[in-house]
């Protein structure tokens, strides 16, 4: 029975860690920016053309800025990442849920990459490269020292089992 318990306990539910807040902080400052400057041309051109009932013509990105919102929300809240002992799992999708598992000893390239936006609210994003094209995945909106942390750990065990391989 004490075999089957260490057996068991191997296969313990993996620790899932969420992508910090400022992802979802940046990703609603977008929106907001790129819709409220749609809705305004889309209302304030209109409206002082043709007249105020042509303002309407703002409703709509509006209208879909809140439920841009809402959604970033739901799809932020969907990211997560854990660490196992023989590889990495990236879970993502509201209402298609993907779940990609790379195995250590595949990945042949582990990149940090952080725009402009991501650094000015302190971001970067880890993107994991192998042989397969179509396992290649990104972990984005993480904070600069947990990408590096990520990136040096992965590439760690990545040389270790790829060496015994």
């Amino acid at each position: 029975m004490g075999t089957q318990d260490a057996a068991e306990a191997g296969e313990a539910e993996p620790v899932w860690i969420a992508l910090p807040p400022g992802l979802l902080k940046m990703r609603r400052l977008l929106l907001v920016v790129w819709l409220g400057l749609i809705s305004l041309a889309a209302g304030l051109v209109p409206g002082l053309l043709a007249g105020p009932a042509w303002a309407a013509f703002a409703l709509p990105p509006l209208a879909l800025m809140a439920w841009g919102w809402v959604m970033t929300g739901r799809n932020w809240r969907s990211w997560r990442y854990a660490e196992r002992a023989d590889d990495l799992l990236i879970s993502r999708g509201v209402l298609w849920r993907e779940e990609t598992v790379v195995p250590y000893g595949r990945m042949q390239l582990v990149e940090v990459t952080s725009g402009p936006v991501e650094r000015h609210f302190g971001l970067a994003s880890v993107q994991l490269h192998t042989a397969a094209a179509a396992t290649d995945a990104t972990i984005p909106g993480l904070d600069p020292a947990e990408a590096e942390r990520l990136r040096d750990r992965l590439t760690e065990l990545g040389e270790a089992r790829s060496a015994g391989l």
